[in-house]
């Protein structure tokens, strides 16, 4: 076996073999340390407990960053999605969305060769061997072109795509390594999505394309920056983008709370504008793809997860926001989802049912009033989502073109709620839904408005016949 294919695992039998060992590891430890339970103190036995979770959150965050693919993707999920997860797991996953273990230097070099002709002292001025970021598809690695620019190389993990394929054959033994961190949920069909969405991401071409529709759309925003990508240096497998540093989402929990808000903030505009004004969504808001700067600037990153909507697309979700928040119109409300396909027609269910289910996923907009998204919020809007007994749950359903959306919206509300961000986000969303076209609420609305207003002076007209 070749020393890629060694190190993903590629086959089913042996990734499923190494969750079997882990799981055998952490349970045998715990029927090994029973009889310690058993007879220790209540202060010892809390002791022992928070040592073993301890050990065992660390042995499956090892393993999954090790194996990649779909499994270090739902360790990134768990990280920051699910509040109820242990926090000894929590804190574990959370080393997955940026600290993940990375490929051989020489592994890596091999890439480089196979996709840019030569090794990468040759292709670049300078290159940096160490990685400084390595996630579920790739790692990254600081470079110097031969122009004196400094550049981000995203490398692509050989042979990630049949680890993927792998690791969705595998659901059994996943259930029982990640119960802990997702207690009650359907893991299957979330780590049927994920597989789905990250045989996309393989494409860097796609992400390439993505990234740069993004970059250019959001040149000169105030607060929102996107690197820009070099083609001349990207392919199927690798990717090269300008270098941006800034802080990370763990270096801004510890800066005040008027920072957090603006980054916040600057989150909300990002999601909400580029769905409805760029008609595009960036799927994968895990944390370690955002870097923070003072006064609410975020540069995104990663944008392999990327999709695209149509006006037929949006418009049901338009109709179901200008119902609910300002018609009042439940009926209304109510058809619009079932237009769009989250909700069966004709369900023997009450409209005001259907009204307090789908209503929850509105609530930041509902008042036109500062509110605090808090942690725990978030989570109820997750428990909300995976709610399988609910009276609604056999007639609805998570269409197709809108799965990535409600992803991402799980990942702003968990992001947000960690930050403890307060705004007016109902000011914040009518300046950008297109049926409102509101007034700037805030000094970033403001800035935002004068930057639209210069792209809108500067791109050329279409011409009528």
């Amino acid at each position: 076996m070749s020393a890629s294919t060694d190190a993903l695992r590629l086959s089913r039998v042996s990734r499923g073999a190494a969750l079997a060992r882990l799981a055998l590891r952490i349970g045998g430890r715990y029927a090994m340390r029973s009889p310690r339970l058993l007879f220790a103190s209540v202060e010892r036995r809390g002791e022992l407990r928070h040592d073993l979770a301890l050990r065992s959150a660390d042995e499956v965050a090892e393993e999954l960053g090790s194996m990649k693919g779909v499994l270090m993707k739902l360790g990134q999920m768990a990280s920051y999605i699910y509040d109820d997860m242990p926090l000894t797991f929590r804190s574990a996953m959370s080393r997955l969305q940026h600290k993940a273990p990375p490929m051989t230097a020489a592994l890596a070099a091999s890439v480089i060769v196979d996709e840019l002709g030569d090794v990468p002292e040759r292709v670049f001025a300078e290159w940096d061997p160490l990685p400084f970021a390595a996630a579920s598809i790739g790692q990254v690695h600081r470079a110097i072109t031969r122009d004196g620019r400094a550049v981000a190389v995203k490398v692509q993990y050989p042979g990630i795509a049949r680890s993927i394929t792998s690791d969705l054959r595998n659901v059994g033994l996943l259930k029982r390594i990640v119960g802990a961190a997702f207690p009650g949920l359907d893991v299957r069909s979330l780590v049927d999505e994920l597989g789905a969405r990250l045989q996309e991401e393989v494409d860097y071409v796609r992400e390439a394309e993505s990234q740069e529709m993004f970059a250019r759309y959001y040149d000169g925003h105030p607060v929102i920056g996107v690197p820009h990508v070099l083609f001349e240096l990207s392919t199927s497998r690798v990717l090269t983008s300008e270098l941006v540093s800034g802080a990370t989402f763990d270096e801004l929990l510890v800066w005040d709370q008027h920072e957090k808000d603006l980054a916040a903030e600057t989150i909300h505009r990002f999601v909400f504008r580029s769905l409805y004004r760029l008609h595009a969504f960036n799927g994968d808001p895990h944390p370690g793809n955002y870097l923070f700067h003072r006064g609410g600037r975020v540069t995104f990153l990663d944008f392999g997860l990327t999709k695209l909507f149509t006006q037929q697309d949006l418009a049901p979700l338009v109709d179901a926001v200008r119902f609910l928040v300002f018609e009042k119109d439940y009926e209304a409300f109510r058809a619009a989802l079932e237009q769009a396909g989250f909700l069966r027609a004709g369900a023997p269910v009450p409209t005001e049912t259907v009204v307090d289910r789908f209503g929850q996923f509105y609530g930041t907009v509902l008042r036109d009033a500062p509110m605090t998204i808090t942690s725990a919020y978030a989570s109820a809007i997750v428990r909300r989502f995976f709610d399988a007994r609910g009276p609604l749950a056999p007639y609805s359903d998570v269409p197709r073109a809108y799965v990535i959306m409600q992803r991402i919206n799980l990942g702003l509300y968990a992001l947000l709620g960690s930050l403890n961000a307060t705004a007016n986000w109902r000011r914040i969303a009518e300046e950008i839904w297109p049926f409102r076209n509101g007034p700037p609420s805030t000094p970033i609305g403001e800035a935002e408005a004068r930057w639209e207003a210069g792209r809108a002076s500067t791109t050329p007209q279409k011409v009528k016949n």
